[in-house]
């Protein structure tokens, strides 16, 4: 799965759920007080976002059914709505997104389906694929962006010492993780920078071939700004 675009079959998912008719199956189920009705629409291929809401309504709905008094059943009816409400926002919200990458689409893509190397070292770099026109109406023109980052593995000396030494293969274990996850955030931080350039009307032409990015002078490791490779010429 990428980290910025939605998927094909989520998008096919999305389009096939009518907000309308998801809002009376939403109505259905706090009646019947269970979600069978929600298997008319293809929520469960929608994507990670709504199946989250989904399973929240689905616990909503389990503890109203469940309820007893008047005043827990008065409870839970109002957290199962409320529940049922974020669901259908959170497929409306998909569809606007949808909507809105299809516009930018005409202007340029981003391939987010970036895998990382069989081999990490603390000289990190992702590549970054694109393609992008000044208009619709012109050819399209392929380009691409390595960002670099020198991780900084040295111990956080503010944190307290553990309280037995780690034996070596904890050591190499925890630097595969810690560098595992400084590529993870290099590689948002990547996309979501080139993302950012291109749906602010920045011209593709400018993009450099590589960028070094610039480390948080204080944790030393990536913030929202140290992939914007555009702010060196501001």
């Amino acid at each position: 799965m990428g980290d910025i675009n939605i998927p094909p079959n989520e998008q096919d998912a999305l389009r096939r759920t009518d907000p309308e008719a998801l809002r009376a199956l939403i109505e259905q189920c706090l009646r019947d007080e269970r979600p069978f009705a929600l298997r008319e629409v293809p929520l469960h291929d929608c994507g990670l976002y709504v199946a989250t809401k989904r399973h929240a309504f689905e616990r909503a709905l389990e503890a109203y059914g469940k309820a007893k008094s008047d005043k827990k059943r008065a409870d839970t009816l109002y957290d199962a709505r409320s529940a049922g409400n974020t669901l259908l926002y959170a497929v409306q919200e998909m569809q606007h997104r949808m909507a809105t990458e299809a516009e930018e689409g005409e202007r340029f893509y981003i391939d987010d389906l970036i895998t990382p190397p069989h081999m990490l070292g603390t000289h990190l770099s992702v590549r970054v694929s694109y393609r992008w026109r000044p208009s619709p109406a012109e050819a399209w023109i392929h380009g691409s962006i390595t960002f670099l980052h020198d991780v900084d593995l040295r111990p956080d000396y503010t944190l307290p010492p553990p309280a037995r030494k780690p034996s070596a293969a904890k050591l190499e274990q925890e630097r595969r993780e810690r560098l595992h996850s400084a590529w993870e955030h290099l590689k948002g931080q990547a996309l979501f920078s080139v993302r950012d350039y291109f749906k602010d009307g920045g011209n593709g032409a400018d993009i450099p071939d590589t960028f070094q990015v610039k480390p948080d002078p204080y944790s030393r490791g990536l913030n929202n700004h140290s992939a914007k490779f555009w702010l060196d010429r501001a």
